[in-house]
């Protein structure tokens, strides 16, 4: 694998992949972050994509941060919502991660994304910060802003995750 800029300032020095089944029964979910934090995993392939990163985890939280671009503008010139709210579902559902034990895996069940401000290229670099409000058994609640250099707020969003074994994952 060779490295790959996810966009200006962020390197993935890896490359882009994803994160080996069997990794997930020997370490936690939060170590499974704080490996592709510290670049001991490929960046997912659609961080490349959409140019952001994960930046920051610990227990219950999730930073990721982004760059809007040219790439990403809808037919009328603004960054498509689209965007946001992959960025959001990331720190969501990452934030929910944070907590799994060894050989749990999660699932996005349900997802719902206020869209507060216009983003376009100009905004640069923008925050997304995810936190769980509650983690069940099966199931966990977390909420997420995004906001730019400035600390305004674009949109925020909130996420429920089904948790489930991993070998889940390989059933179908």
């Amino acid at each position: 694998m060779s490295e790959v800029e996810l966009y200006p300032g962020r390197v993935s020095l890896l490359g882009v992949g994803t994160i080996p089944h069997e990794d997930v029964l020997r370490f936690t979910g939060l170590e499974l972050l704080q490996r592709v934090v510290d670049n001991k995993y490929p960046a997912p392939p659609m961080a490349h994509l959409l140019s952001f990163a994960l930046t920051d985890v610990s227990a219950g939280r999730a930073v990721f941060r982004g760059l809007p671009g040219e790439n990403h503008l809808n037919p009328l010139g603004g960054v498509h919502g689209g965007w946001a709210a992959t960025l959001l579902d990331s720190a969501l559902g990452c934030a929910v991660q944070t907590l799994l034990e060894k050989g749990e895996a999660y699932t996005t069940a349900e997802f719902k994304v206020n869209l507060i401000r216009p983003i376009t290229p100009r905004t640069g670099e923008v925050v997304c910060e995810g936190k769980v409000i509650h983690r069940g058994r099966t199931l966990a609640v977390s909420e997420a802003t995004l906001k730019d250099g400035n600390g305004k707020l674009l949109a925020f969003g909130t996420e429920t995750c089904s948790i489930f074994p991993v070998a889940n994952l390989a059933a179908r």
